[in-house]
């Protein structure tokens, strides 16, 4: 009867260790995963363009949020040949907007009139749901934006939070997340964050 029970414990011993943490798709190792990932965690860039640019462009949300927030000016302008249609604005930096943008604008970039700023970030919320069919499963998540400065304070509404489903893919060493763009069915990172809509 001992040498059972010796028997038991060690062949349950053996099974354990050759299972990881990996193997198991939970919501912990889903959250982990999708919150570690090198997609899920680079930060939201804003690109700024002064001088002449399009209606299209000066008109857009973002650049009518640093319109009410007076960082930029913008005056009618002749459109240069590769901008149409009619009319293009100068677009500047007020005094106030140099002063926002100053410590954000890459040390590089300050002779130039289109640089990036990161503005925002995202943050996981939660896991909503795990559908598995074999070595394959869609995972639903919530997220938000969290602002890395005044600039993204403005442009992102801290609130409101998204919807996005991911694929996964089960290896020989674990559970994986898809990275880049797949079918919509499995989708990958990329496209389950560009495709995220509001939650209800």
């Amino acid at each position: 009867m001992r040498k059972l029970q010796i028997a038991l414990a060690l062949g349950f011993l053996s099974c354990a260790a050759a299972c990881s943490p990996r193997d198991f798709l939970t919501r912990r190792l889903a959250a982990d995963l999708i919150a570690s990932s090198d997609t899920f965690k680079s930060a939201q860039q804003f690109w700024l363009r002064t001088g002449v640019i399009s209606n299209k462009d000066y008109i857009s949300p973002e650049y009518l949020v640093l319109q009410r927030r007076g960082w930029i000016t913008g005056a009618v302008a002749p459109c240069p040949p590769d901008v149409v249609p009619p009319p293009c604005w100068e677009v500047a930096l007020t005094p106030i907007g140099v002063e926002t943008f100053r410590d954000l604008i890459p040390s590089g970039a300050a002779t130039s009139q289109f640089f990036s700023v990161p503005v925002a970030r995202r943050q996981l919320t939660g896991i909503t749901g795990i559908s598995r069919s074999g070595n394959a499963a869609d995972v639903d998540f919530s997220w938000k934006w969290i602002a890395l400065n005044e600039v993204g304070a403005a442009l992102y509404a801290g609130g409101v939070q998204y919807e996005s489903t991911v694929g996964f893919r089960r290896y020989d060493d674990g559970w994986r997340i898809i990275e880049g763009s797949a079918p919509k069915s499995n989708q990958g990172l990329d496209d389950a964050l560009k495709n995220s809509e509001p939650a209800q």
